[in-house]
Parts: structure tokens; sequence; C-alpha cells
């Protein structure tokens, strides 16, 4: 037997062909720095080699104080498999937009089948948390208003007939029963709240004020109270207590926002500015829930029908809003019914 056909020496011979692995570490920007898993960290401190073309990094500082050593080179796809001979291991951390020269060149080097490929792999070291993709409306919402001409001018007063406009049409897909385009008016009436909240951070005053400065406060803050209030509010999910019914849920909300209010009456807090038909059964709805004995007022005029016709739907169980604006979708359709049957019959008033 020749020392070529010894055991160890095929063994050698096959360990200095075999084409190792290349492997794509990507990693999320919405993820701070450092927090990498399990199997990134595994894979970085027992690669052969790491290799980053982007000095400016993220990961870069957190790698080398955990000791592992990050070459700054941007090879091309014919260096780096020539590098991974010998069944070597070679990470490559792409920069934020991705190194497509170097991924289209390994993808012309495997489809040419003239080449002996190493395994391609992609490793995700970080993944996004449900909610992430909020971190890039936020960063986008600062810059525009800091970009753009219109944006950078707008004031809450000044949009606030902006966000009454996509409620209405957020309300319109819900009885649509359109997913894509409630989808859309979601994000709407999500970009106004994000948009309120990037011009309260300015801490400035509004027009027709005295022009100083409003303490400021950030989505951050927004967030923040809401999660306290979620909290504070669904004791039985949170706390001690108990819920068994849809009603009981209701009394813990009631009760909490009482005491969190301090109000004076049942009507604080109800907007006057809302439409008539939801204002009325708001009221009656309060004064129902507090035990209270009001009469409806009565009086001569349509007014006083409709202030009864939204009490009694209200204590129904029916929205008397949501009731009028179906009817009258039924009868716009009705309308378009009759234009279609006779056409050239359209007038138009102002």
């Amino acid at each position: 037997m020749t020392a070529e056909n010894t055991p160890d020496a095929s063994s050698a011979s096959d360990d200095a062909a075999a084409p190792g692995r290349v492997v794509l570490l990507t990693t999320s920007h919405r993820v701070a720095p450092g927090l990498l898993s399990w199997p990134a960290w595994q894979l970085l401190h027992t690669a052969d080699r790491v290799l980053c073309a982007d000095a400016g990094h993220p990961e870069l500082p957190y790698l080398r104080e955990a000791g592992v050593t990050v070459e700054q080179t941007a090879p091309d796809a014919h260096r780096l498999v020539e590098e991974c001979a010998g069944g070597r291991t070679v990470v490559v951390l792409p920069s934020g937009e991705g190194d497509r020269q170097l991924t289209d060149g390994l993808a012309r080097l495997a489809g040419s089948g003239r080449v002996r490929m190493p395994d391609l792999e992609l490793l995700p070291g970080s993944y996004d948390l449900p909610g992430a993709r909020l971190l890039d409306l936020v960063q986008v919402m600062d810059r525009v208003r800091r970009e753009c001409p219109w944006t950078s001018q707008q004031t809450h007063r000044g949009l606030a007939k902006y966000l009454i406009e996509e409620a209405y049409e957020l309300v319109e897909a819900i009885e649509d029963g359109d997913r894509d385009e409630l989808r859309e008016e979601l994000g709407d009436v999500l970009l106004q709240v994000v948009f309120h909240a990037r011009i309260a951070q300015e801490g400035t005053g509004e027009e027709g004020e005295d022009g100083e400065g409003d303490e400021p406060f950030s989505i951050d803050d927004v967030a923040g109270g809401l999660v306290e209030k979620l909290i504070r509010r669904h004791p039985h999910v949170f706390g001690d207590e108990t819920a068994e019914t849809a009603e009981d849920v209701h009394a813990h909300w009631n009760r909490t926002k009482a005491i969190e209010k301090q109000r004076t009456s049942v009507t604080d807090g109800v907007p006057v500015g809302q439409p008539a038909l939801a204002l009325a059964a708001k009221l009656t709805s309060r004064v129902r829930g507090s035990q209270l004995d009001v009469p409806l007022p009565t009086g001569e005029g349509v007014g006083y029908r409709l202030l009864a016709l939204a009490a009694s739907a209200e204590a129904a169980g029916t929205d008397p809003e949501a009731a009028l604006r179906a009817a009258a979708r039924a009868y716009r359709d009705a309308i378009r019914a009759a234009e279609k049957a006779a056409p050239g019959t359209t007038t138009v008033e102002e």
C-alpha cells in the first residue's frame, strides 16, 4: 500500500478538496446591535474568517469586544470561493443595503456549472419582533418632518380635519368589509397619530397662541401612557381581579376610569362636536350606566324625535349613527340604480 492510499492520506486529500461554506450573516437594524442569536455567536467564534466591507457596520464594536476578529474587506465571488477551499467556513456580514455585487457573482458562478461551489447559507443573526416596522415608521416620519416643505409647516390644529376624514374613511372600509381598504385606512389613521406625536416632540406653540413652547413629548411617551392605561384598566388580566363576562370588563373599565379622571358629571369627557346621533346615544348610555333617572326632554320639532329614537336604539344595543349611515348608503345605492335606469336625467344642485 502506497502512502497515497493509506486511510490518513485519503482523509487529508478529502479535506483539501472539500468546498467549504459561505455564510451570509444578516442582522436587523431594528434590533439593538450585539443582540445576536446563539447560533450566530457560535458561528462567529468557530468560523475560519469573518469578513465585512462596511467599516461602519453597527455590529463590529460588539464582535470585537467578544473576541471575534473581523477583516474589513470586500472579496469578489471568485476570491471568496477560493478562500473556502479545504473545507473552510467564511462568514460575510452584509452591509445594510446588502452586498448585491457579491451575491450576484456567487449566483453566476453557481449557475455556470464550471466551479465547485461551497455550501451557500443565509443565517439570520437577529429577528424582528412584532411591531418592529413601527420603528421604521417613526424614523421615516422624523425625516419627512425635517425635509418636506409641506409637512414641516403643519400644526396640530391644521391637521385635525385630516384625522376626522381618515377616521370616517376607516369606518367606511370596516362597513364595506374590504380588508385591503381596511389595512390602508388603518395605516392612514396611524400616520395621523405618528404625525401629531412628531409635532409634539418639538414642543412648539400653535398658531393663535403666545408662541411659547409647550412641554414636548414623543411617540414613546404616547405609547408608554397607553400601555400603562391598558394595564390599569384590565386588572382581570394583569392583576388579581376576575371578569367572567363582557359586562364585568366594562364595569372594571368604567370604575378605573372614574377614579383616574375624577369627573364630577357623567357627561364629562363626552365630546359635543361628534355627530349628533352619536352624541345622543353616548349621553343616554352614560345616564343608563350611572343608574340616574333623567327623563328625555320633550318639545316640538324633529330634534326631540331624533333624540328619542337615538335613546331607544342605544337601549336596544344598536348604534343609531351606524344604523342611519347604513340606511343612507342603501339610499345612495338606490339613487345610483335610478341614474343608470334613466341616463341623462342627473342634475347636480349646489
